[in-house]
């Protein structure tokens, strides 16, 4: 056609045959051959993909059929199937979206020739067509990256939850994995079990492992930050540097060495309090369930608070002292100025890093595994392996390395990520980025 009539039975027509087959419009109607092979590229591709889509899916659905006849390397392996299912429901979603961007560009481009009454030269659509495609390929490889690495093994992960992926009857390739909907968290949620008793008792100590971990090393870094802004001595900055060093070495190494030290029998720390006279049996330190959970705290503290201090003196820093210098006036005294002036303006410039730092303790792996291993045992260990310092990252390393129980350790992860994500979204949208939408 050499021309358009601008009515809506063009327009129509125009969206129908962009429907139909991608760059269609594009080629038959609106003269722009660049874009409309481009659009029609992507569908052939499509086309010759689909079979195999459709294979992948099918797969994905029935997760293999046993074999015991066949040599173990010739068998269906239900975990490739899975994973090659979710990745083709990945292609399948951008095959979508590039669809849905044929016909909106179809519309576009029509309601521009509507305005002007005329098309574009090839040259200029050619132009315009490399300047707006010019950010999409750039971001190709990093949104492939994405979706191929984060994406796609966050939903094998959630799958895997509604299996029965574990050990010893369901391990491929010698056997199958099947679908077995919510029976996983029924297992862990529900009933007086081993399982269920387990993960309720780790998640509670996880909650309060993480709610521990932060205000300790919040409120002591903060209390540190104002000791060391109101002590007058010239030898501060020793101190601001002794301070940091827990922080600055690496936390395996920290650790480790706290494990030693605090070893019930040989350990340093009990040795050196009975040789000063002050006990006179060794503390249990890492020995029993109650005592190992506050040394975990603890030590956690020895190691983090430096982060905050640093944090909080450098918000105290932009604080005026005209506000300090006008409450003096009207007498305030040091603790006033505290609790009225700074820690409110500290605690409103750091509130989203507090936030940040409950999620990572809630996942902080080191500072339990290294320092206990997550022991003492308690009486549902010997089924479940969790121990009395265990939290959930920690137990999903164990029944992932030594259960090979991977269906109840994906069901802990998306929990971990229902109870995070919250967390993480009212971070970001609290960002000056966010509110100001530069993002």
């Amino acid at each position: 056609m050499a021309t358009l009539p601008a009515d809506k039975s063009a327009a129509k027509k125009i969206k129908v045959t962009a429907s139909c087959f991608m760059g269609l419009a594009h080629l038959l109607y609106l003269k722009d051959f660049v874009k409309g092979a481009l659009f029609a590229l992507c569908e052939i591709l499509f086309i010759v993909l689909l079979p195999t889509t459709v294979s992948k899916l099918i797969g994905m659905v029935t997760l293999g059929t046993p074999h015991p006849e066949l040599p173990v390397k010739q068998r269906d392996n239900s975990i490739f199937m899975l994973i090659d299912g979710i990745l083709f429901i990945a292609i399948l979603v951008v095959f979508v979206i590039v669809y849905l961007m044929n016909i909106k560009s179809a519309e576009k481009d029509y309601a521009e020739y509507c305005r002007t009454g005329s098309f574009k030269t090839q040259k200029e659509l050619l132009n315009t067509t490399l300047g707006k495609s010019f950010p999409i390929v750039g971001l190709a490889p990093a949104f492939i990256m994405v979706v191929v690495f984060v994406v796609v093994p966050l939903l094998f992960s959630v799958a895997v939850a509604f299996t029965n992926y574990s050990d010893p009857s369901h391990i491929p390739p010698s056997n199958t994995v099947d679908w077995v909907g919510f029976q996983n968290f029924a297992e862990l949620f529900g009933g007086h079990t081993n399982w269920s008793i387990g993960f309720a008792r780790v998640a509670i100590w996880t909650l309060v492992w993480a709610v521990l971990a932060t205000f300790t090393c919040y409120f002591g870094g903060l209390i540190i930050a104002v000791l060391l802004k109101e002590i007058d001595v010239k030898i501060a900055p020793v101190f601001r540097f002794i301070f940091i060093l827990p922080y600055a070495v690496p936390s395996v190494v920290s650790m480790l060495v706290w494990k030693n030290l605090l070893n019930g029998t040989f350990g340093i720390v009990n040795r050196t309090l009975t040789a000063i006279g002050l006990i006179h049996a060794p503390i249990p330190w890492l020995g029993s369930t109650h005592m190992a959970q506050f040394t975990c705290v603890l030590i956690n503290l020895w190691a983090g608070f430096g982060y905050f201090m640093l944090l909080a003196m450098g918000t105290m820093t932009a604080i005026s002292e005209d506000m300090n210098e006008a409450a003096r006036i009207d007498g305030a005294n040091k603790v006033q100025i505290l609790t009225k002036i700074t820690m409110p303006l500290v605690l409103y410039q750091t509130l989203p890093l507090i936030i940040m730092s409950f999620a990572h303790n809630v996942n902080n792996f080191g500072a339990i595994f290294f320092l206990t291993g997550g022991a003492p045992s308690v009486s549902d260990s010997t089924t479940t392996l969790a121990g009395g310092t265990d939290i959930l990252v920690t137990w999903i390393y164990k029944l992932t390395m030594t259960l090979m129980k991977y269906n109840y350790a994906s069901v802990i992860a998306v929990m971990i990520f229902i109870v995070l994500a919250p967390f993480a979204i009212f971070n970001f949208r609290n960002t000056k980025a966010y509110k100001e939408g530069s993002l």
